[in-house]
C-alpha cells in the first residue's frame, strides 16, 4: 500500500475511534432530563402571552362570529310551534286565569328540531321571550312546574316565553348502540367531537334553535320586544344569539361572563376556533350595543372535570375541564371593555347578588315593567300536575342528541362536495407551471386558516450540541436550535461515518409518533419498546448513508401537551401551528450544514409522524419528499364518523379535531399541496388505525392528481401484511431512488 493511502486509512480510522462531542459551528449542549417536557413548558409560557397580546388585537365582526360557531346552515322555515303530547299525556301541562304552559317543538334545520316548554298568556304578550336554562336544568323547572319548585310568576308575566331544552352535560346517550361503545363524555362533548372538524359546533346549532324562536317571534303580530335570557350555558348562548340578531332587543345573561382568556381550562364543548383571536365576552358584548344587555353575577354552574365511570365497559375518554366563576371585579373590568368598545356606556347593566327580577326587568323593559312585574307578583295559581319531569326528560334528550348526530353524519359527503367544488374542480392541471403556482396560494389558505400561522422563527439559531453515542458507522448528536423566545427545536442528528470533506448527503427526517421522543426512531436495541414500531429507522438509513435527523413534535405528555393545543385553538392555531416554525428551523440549519445537500431533504414519520408528513411537507417545502406511514386515511370520517369503534369520537385523543377540516382539506387535498415533490404512503393491513379500503379509497385522489400532472412516477403506496410500524422496504427503495442515493 502507498504511504499516503496508508496514512489517509490511519486516519480516517482515528476519525472514527474519537468523534467530536459536538458539532462544528455549534455550542455545547447541556443534558437535560427531560427535553420533551422542558420544550412543552416553553411552548405553553409562550401562548398564554400570546393568549395575553390578543387582547390589544381584536376586531369584533357579527358574520365572523358567526362563522366560528358553525351556525352557517339555512334554518328551516318555521310559522308555529307544534304542541308535544298525545291521548295519555297532553301537551297542556299548566294552566290560570293568566296563561297556559305547552309542550313544544319547532324546525329548526333538516332533521333537527327544538323541544321545550311554552309558556302562553291569555292576553297580548308584553313581550316575548327565549329563556335558555342552564344545560343541567329542566325547562319544567324555570316554568315552576317542577315537583317540589312551584313558581306561578312566568305564567303570570304577561310574556310569551319559551323555554328550550339544552344538550346536558350528561353521558347516558353518549354511545353507540351498534357496536355497545359506552363513554363517560358528556353530551355537549359528544356533538363537538363529531362537529367541529365540519366546521360545526355544539354552540352553533343550539344558537341556530334560538334563532329560529326569533325567526317566529319576529313573524308575528304585534309589537311587542324581544328578548333572549340564559343562565350558565344558557347565559353564553343568550350573549352569542344576542350578538348575532339584532332583531333581539335585549339581552339578559346570568351565570356567564367573564374574562375569557381562561377559556382553555373551560369543558372543550366551549372551544371555539379563533374566538380569542376577535373576541372575548367583551367584544361579544359590544355587538349588541346599542341594544340592551344586561349582566347578572350570580347562578354560575359547579361543573368540574367529568368524573370516571365506575360503570364495567365504560370508555373514560371525557376531555378535562371545570367553569370557575369570576370575581365581581374581573366581571366588571370586562363590562368596561365593552362599553369602551361600543363607546357608550348606558345599553348595558351590571347586577350583582344585591339586585333582584324587579332591577333587571325595569332595567330591560322600561316601557312594560311595571306590568310585568305586577303580574309576575301575582298569586294566581296553575293547575298542573304534581310531577317530576326528571324521567320525562331522558327520552327528549335522546333525541335532541340524536338529531344533531345524525345532521352531522350527513354532513359528511355534503364536505366532500365542497372540497371537490372548492378545490379539486379549479386545479389547473395543462401543466406542473401552473399548478405549481396555483397550489401556492392554497397553501397558504392552508397554513393561514387551517393550520393558523404563527410568526417565523425570530430569535438566532443558536444552535447547541453534544455527542450522545456512536456505532462503527454511525455517530449520534443531540442538538437544540432556538425559534422564539423560550421555544426550541430538538432532536438527534445520525451521520454516517463514511462521510467525506466536502461531500454533501441527502438528508431524511425520521419522524416519531404520539408520546414518542427522538431515541425512538435511533434506537436499534430490540428489547425497547420502540423497537416494535420504528425498527431504528433513523440510524439504519443512516447505516445505508443518508444523514438522518429525528426531531422531536410536541405532542407528547398526555394532558400536558393537549392543554397546548387548548391555548391554541382559541388563537386560531392549532400544534401544527408550532410544530411547523420548529421545522423551518430544522431544515434551515440543515441546508447550511457542510454536509448536507440543501436539495435533497425528505420527511418519513410512523402515526402522529405520519400526521406530520402530511401537515409539515405541505408548508415547508424544504422538504423535497413525504413518506406518510402508519396514518394515511379518510381523516375526516375517522374523526367524524361513528361507524367504527377505531373513530377518534371513541378515542382519548381530544385534541385531534381541526377546525373545518372536513370543508377544506382532507388528506388527499394535503398530498396535493406537497405535489408535484415525490410522495409515498406505508400501509400494514393489519394497522388499526385505519382500514384498506378508506386509504385505498382517499389515495386514489391523489394517484389520479399525480397522473393527470403526468408525474405518475413520482407517488406510490406500499401495503404489507403487518402492523403500525415501519416496514422499510419498498419506503427504503423510494428514498434512495428519489433522492438519489444509490
Amino acid at each position: 500500500m502507498k504511504p499516503l493511502a496508508l496514512l489517509l486509512l490511519v486516519s480516517a480510522s482515528l476519525s472514527r475511534a474519537a468523534s467530536p462531542a459536538l458539532l462544528e459551528g455549534t455550542q455545547p449542549l447541556a443534558p437535560n432530563a427531560d427535553f420533551s417536557a422542558t420544550m412543552v413548558a416553553g411552548i405553553d409560557k409562550y401562548l398564554l402571552r400570546q393568549i395575553e397580546e390578543s387582547k390589544t388585537t381584536r376586531h369584533p365582526h357579527r358574520e365572523r362570529l358567526r362563522t366560528i360557531l358553525g351556525a352557517i346552515d339555512p334554518r328551516l322555515p318555521i310559522k308555529a310551534l307544534e304542541l308535544v303530547g298525545d291521548t295519555s299525556d297532553p301537551a297542556l301541562l299548566a294552566e290560570n286565569a293568566n296563561g297556559r304552559i305547552y309542550r313544544v317543538r319547532w324546525p329548526v334545520l333538516e332533521g333537527v328540531q327544538g323541544e321545550g316548554i311554552l309558556i302562553q298568556p291569555k292576553t297580548k304578550p308584553l313581550a316575548r321571550v327565549v329563556y335558555l336554562p342552564d344545560a343541567d336544568t329542566l325547562p319544567e323547572m324555570i316554568a315552576g312546574i317542577q315537583k317540589g319548585h312551584p313558581d306561578f310568576s312566568l305564567i303570570n308575566s304577561g310574556c310569551e316565553i319559551v323555554i328550550p331544552t339544552l344538550i346536558s352535560r350528561d353521558s347516558s346517550f353518549s354511545s353507540n348502540e351498534h357496536f355497545n361503545i359506552k363513554t363517560n363524555i358528556p353530551h355537549r362533548e359528544w356533538i363537538y367531537r363529531q362537529a367541529f372538524e365540519l366546521g360545526r359546533h355544539v354552540i352553533g346549532y343550539e344558537v341556530q334553535k334560538v334563532l329560529s324562536l326569533v325567526d317566529l317571534f319576529s313573524s308575528e303580530p304585534g309589537e311587542a320586544p324581544i328578548l333572549v335570557a340564559g343562565l350558565g350555558e344558557g347565559g353564553l348562548l343568550a350573549m352569542y344569539a344576542g350578538a348575532l340578531d339584532t332583531r333581539i332587543g335585549s339581552t339578559y345573561v346570568w351565570g356567564f361572563f367573564g374574562p375569557r382568556e381562561g377559556v382553555w381550562e373551560e369543558p372543550i364543548y366551549r372551544n371555539v376556533f379563533g374566538l380569542l383571536k376577535d373576541f372575548g365576552d367583551a367584544e361579544i358584548a359590544s355587538l349588541i350595543a346599542p341594544r340592551k344587555l344586561a349582566v347578572h353575577h350570580l347562578g354560575f354552574p359547579n361543573v368540574k372535570d367529568p368524573a370516571p365511570s365506575k360503570a364495567p365497559g365504560v370508555r373514560n375518554i371525557a376531555a378535562p375541564g371545570k367553569i370557575t366563576k369570576p370575581t365581581i371585579a374581573e366581571s366588571k373590568a370586562e363590562i368596561e371593555r365593552a362599553r369602551k368598545l361600543a363607546g357608550s356606556a348606558d345599553w348595558v347593566q351590571f347586577f350583582d347578588t344585591n339586585n333582584g327580577a324587579q332591577d333587571v326587568v325595569s332595567f330591560l323593559f322600561p316601557n312594560q315593567s311595571k306590568t310585568i312585574l305586577k303580574g309576575m307578583e301575582s298569586a294566581a295559581e296553575a293547575k298542573f300536575p304534581d310531577r317530576d319531569f326528571t324521567a320525562d326528560n331522558q327520552p327528549r334528550q335522546k333525541r335532541q342528541v340524536r338529531e344533531l348526530e345524525t345532521y352531522t353524519q350527513r354532513l359528511l359527503p355534503v364536505t366532500e362536495d365542497e372540497r371537490t367544488a372548492t378545490f379539486w374542480k379549479p386545479l389547473p392541471l395543462g401543466s406542473l407551471e401552473a399548478y405549481e403556482q396555483h397550489i401556492k396560494a392554497e397553501r397558504e389558505r392552508f397554513y393561514n386558516d387551517t393550520i393558523g400561522r404563527l410568526p417565523d422563527p425570530n430569535v438566532p439559531v443558536n444552535p447547541r450540541s453534544r455527542l450522545v453515542s456512536e456505532t462503527d458507522k454511525v455517530t449520534i448528536y443531540e442538538v437544540t436550535l432556538d425559534v422564539w423566545d423560550g421555544v426550541f427545536a430538538w432532536g438527534w442528528l445520525c451521520l454516517p461515518k463514511d462521510l467525506k470533506p466536502g461531500e454533501k448527503r441527502p438528508v431524511v427526517v425520521c419522524q416519531h409518533g404520539l408520546e414518542g421522543i427522538p431515541e425512538d426512531a435511533v434506537t436499534t436495541d430490540e428489547k425497547n419498546k420502540a423497537w416494535n414500531y420504528y425498527h431504528g429507522f433513523a440510524q439504519r438509513l443512516a447505516e445505508q448513508g443518508f444523514v438522518t435527523f429525528a426531531p422531536h413534535n410536541s405532542y407528547r405528555g398526555h394532558d400536558a401537551f393537549r392543554t397546548l393545543q387548548r391555548k391554541l385553538n382559541p388563537l386560531g392555531k392549532t400544534l401544527y401551528s408550532v410544530i411547523i416554525p420548529q421545522h423551518q428551523r430544522i431544515t434551515g440549519w440543515l441546508k447550511t450544514q457542510p454536509f448536507v445537500d440543501p436539495a435533497r431533504i425528505g420527511f418519513y414519520g410512523l402515526s402522529y409522524g405520519g400526521k406530520s408528513a402530511m401537515r409539515i411537507p405541505a408548508i415547508d417545502t424544504d422538504y423535497c419528499l413525504s413518506i406518510c406511514s402508519g396514518d394515511f386515511n379518510e381523516w375526516v370520517r375517522k374523526c367524524v364518523c361513528l361507524d367504527m369503534p377505531m373513530n377518534y369520537v371513541f378515542t382519548p385523543e381530544y385534541e385531534i379535531w381541526e377546525w373545518n377540516m372536513g370543508r377544506t382539506f382532507n388528506y388527499a387535498e394535503m398530498a396535493a399541496l406537497i405535489a408535484p415533490r415525490p410522495f409515498m404512503v406505508e400501509r400494514g393491513h393489519n394497522d388499526g388505525v385505519g382500514l384498506d379500503e378508506w386509504v385505498s379509497y382517499e389515495y386514489a385522489k391523489v394517484r389520479r392528481l399525480y397522473n393527470k400532472l403526468g408525474i405518475g412516477d413520482r407517488t406510490t403506496i406500499e401495503y404489507f401484511d403487518g402492523p403500525h410500524t415501519i416496514h422499510g422496504l419498498g419506503t427504503y427503495e423510494f428514498l434512495h431512488q428519489k433522492l438519489g442515493w444509490k
